[in-house]
């Protein structure tokens, strides 16, 4: 579904990601793992069209969408969620759901939004019983819940999830990933970064080890749980 080939990326004149080629068939969960600062947002902020200065090709169900706008890649079926959740904090959680809608107003298609919030709050019941609360005063995990949700809103083929345990509680990273899972399971096909390595392995079909903005390491979840390297960078030994 997903095949990035040869990608370079730049924040004005720094190199952030060199020569990466990455393949994410539909249907798969594929992580990648890395430390802060390897480049796995970069990465994914150039699949979205967030960052412009790059070259080499993303492909998308076989179309070059390197140079497709944002709005154009969320239309595509394609949806982000990004580091540091990025809520908007002054609107209630509903709110923030029907903005992940937005194209369906654009498109005349809105009657499906009531559906997609119905199905956010079946991911997440506790989102229900917040949906007027204003989303900048919900917990890390309430915040992050939502969005996951709001990218959800979209109905995306392929959803980008951008470090989804940050800060969060672990009861409630087990939640998020079980959903993710679920997810996974119904037929979204997801590209996920995580410094939690074992979290992320665990749920994956493939995983690739990401440093400085190379890849180092590919393989199956369970070949790079037993990697030496593996174990004592990122797996504490």
């Amino acid at each position: 579904m997903l095949r990035i080939e040869g990608l370079n990326a730049y924040y004005g004149n720094i190199q952030a990601i060199e020569n990466v080629s990455i393949h994410v068939p539909r249907g798969k969960l594929v992580s990648i793992i890395g430390a802060n600062g390897a480049g796995k947002s970069t990465l994914l902020k150039s699949v979205s069209g967030l960052i412009r200065k790059k070259n080499g090709c993303i492909r998308y169900k076989e179309n070059d969408i390197s140079s497709v706008p944002a709005d154009r890649i969320v239309s595509l079926g394609i949806s982000l969620v990004p580091e540091g959740r990025q809520l908007f904090v002054h609107l209630t959680v509903e709110d923030n759901l029907r903005l992940g809608a937005y194209h369906y107003y654009k498109d005349g298609t809105r009657s499906v939004v009531g559906e997609n919030i119905r199905r956010a709050y079946q991911m997440f019941p506790i989102l229900e019983k917040r949906s007027r609360q204003i989303a900048g005063t919900l917990s890390g995990g309430e915040q992050q819940m939502l969005s996951i949700s709001r990218a959800f809103m979209a109905r995306p083929e392929l959803i980008l999830l951008d470090e989804p345990s940050m800060g969060i509680a672990p009861l409630v990273v087990r939640e998020i990933f079980n959903v993710v899972k679920i997810l996974n399971d119904s037929g979204t096909t997801v590209l996920l970064v995580e410094q939690n390595a074992k979290a992320a392995l665990k749920i994956a079909h493939y995983a690739y080890v990401l440093e400085s903005g190379k890849v180092v390491l590919e393989g199956l979840p369970r070949e790079l749980l037993n990697n030496p390297k593996v174990k004592e960078v990122y797996l504490g030994g």
